[in-house]
């Protein structure tokens, strides 16, 4: 792949920004132009940062009361919460395999 040639028009309007850039950050008073994700921090009131951690636990339990909600509707009951002895579930066992078979029908 080959490099395009070098274009003086666009490196004298790169220069001419730099210079602009140095200027106006002379003229402020402050350093040239630091990317937002490189300039420290402003540090945050206790106000500021219990609201934040309010919202966050607000969003916290409401995932949780989701994920349980998401759990309990398709997780199957325990069999022994539903029929207590070993006869009824027995019963339950004979009226399921009549159920699901074509005997009744006759």
């Amino acid at each position: 792949m080959t490099t395009p040639p070098v274009d003086a028009t666009s490196e004298a309007i790169a220069a001419l920004v730099e210079e602009a850039i140095q200027e106006r950050a002379a003229a402020y008073g402050g350093s040239a132009y630091q990317p937002l994700w490189k300039r420290p921090r402003k540090p945050k009131t206790t106000k500021e940062k219990n609201k934040v951690l309010r919202e966050q636990r607000k969003r916290g339990k409401a995932a949780r009361i989701r994920r349980h909600a998401a759990g309990q509707s398709r997780r199957p009951r325990a069999r022994q919460n539903r029929i207590g002895s070993a006869a009824a579930r027995r019963d339950a066992r004979a009226l399921s395999r009549l159920r699901y078979s074509a005997v009744w029908l006759d």
